[in-house]
C-alpha cells in the first residue's frame, strides 16, 4: 500500500525494472509485472489512514472466516475483514507480536510461489521468538499438518524456516529487541525481490528518491542490499 500509487509505480520501475497493469479492484490497485509475470499487487493507501507504508504478505487461506477465527483465538490482532472483493476475500491482521499480514479467500494465480517463478524471492519474519511465532503461524495456517498436504516446517541455521515441496516459501528468525526504534528490527515481515544487478537496483533506487541503508554483500548465494522507498516501505533486492 503506497500514499501517491502513481508514484511508487514511478520508483520501482525505475529500481526493479516492473510494469504494470490495472485489475479488477478498481484504478487504486494494480499489479505489478517483472518481465511480464506478476510478482506483487499495489494499492493506494487512504489519505484518512496514518499507518506507516510497508510491503505485507498475503496467505491464501480456504476458509477466511474460520482462519481469522484462529487468528483472534491465539492473541492476535484482525484490523480489517473478512472484506469481500471482487475475486475473492481479504482480511489484514497482526501476530501477538505485532508483525502485520494477510489473509485471502479466492482466486489466484495458478503456480504462484514465494521463491520460485516470477514470485518474490524470499519473505522473512523478523520476530522477537522464532518458535513461538512458528507455533502460532503453524496453528492459525496448519503450517506442519498431518491431516492433509501442507508446508513442512524445519529448524536450521538458526531459523525457522517453512518449505513447500521443494521450495522454501518463508524463514522465521528471532532476535529483535523489545520496543526497539529501529525499524529493521521490530517485528515485520520483510520481502526480498530478485533482481540482475544489486548495484545497478540500489544505484536507481537513491536516484528515485529512496534510501540505501548500507553497502550491497554478499549472502545466501548471491549480492543483496536493504533498501527504503520514499514512502518509507523496506524491501531487499537479491539476485540469490
Amino acid at each position: 500500500m503506497a500514499r501517491d500509487l502513481q508514484a511508487s509505480q514511478e520508483f520501482y520501475g525505475a529500481v526493479l525494472g516492473w510494469s504494470f497493469r490495472p485489475t479488477s479492484l478498481g484504478d487504486e490497485f494494480s499489479v505489478a509485472l517483472a518481465d511480464g509475470e506478476p510478482v506483487a499487487g499495489m494499492g493506494a493507501l487512504a489519505s484518512s489512514l496514518q499507518a506507516a507504508v510497508a510491503w505485507t504478505p498475503y496467505f491464501v487461506v480456504d476458509d477466511a472466516d474460520a482462519t481469522t477465527a484462529r487468528v483472534r483465538e491465539r492473541g492476535a490482532t484482525v484490523a480489517v475483514g473478512p472484506l469481500a472483493m471482487n475475486t475473492g476475500r481479504a482480511v489484514l491482521a497482526a501476530d501477538p507480536d505485532g508483525a502485520v499480514f494477510g489473509l485471502w479467500e479466492g482466486r489466484t494465480i495458478p503456480g504462484w510461489s514465494v521463491g520460485q517463478g516470477s514470485g518474490p524471492a524470499r519473505l522473512e519474519l523478523r520476530t522477537r521468538d522464532a518458535f513461538a511465532a512458528a507455533i502460532f503461524y503453524g496453528q492459525v495456517l496448519d503450517w506442519g499438518s498431518e491431516e492433509r498436504d501442507s508446508c513442512e516446517v524445519r529448524y536450521e541455521n538458526e531459523q525457522v524456516l517453512v518449505r513447500d515441496g521443494t521450495h522454501m516459501v518463508a524463514a522465521l528468525r528471532g532476535g529483535a529487541v523489545e520496543s526497539a526504534p529501529d525499524p529493521q528490527v521490530r517485528p515485520r515481515w520483510h520481502v526480498s525481490f530478485r533482481v540482475a544487478d544489486v548495484d545497478a537496483a540500489a544505484g536507481a533506487a537513491g536516484a528515485a528518491g529512496g534510501v540505501v541503508l548500507a553497502s550491497p554483500v554478499t549472502a545466501r548465494g548471491g549480492r543483496e542490499v536493504t533498501v527504503r522507498d520514499p514512502d518509507g516501505g523496506l524491501f531487499t533486492v537479491t539476485t540469490a
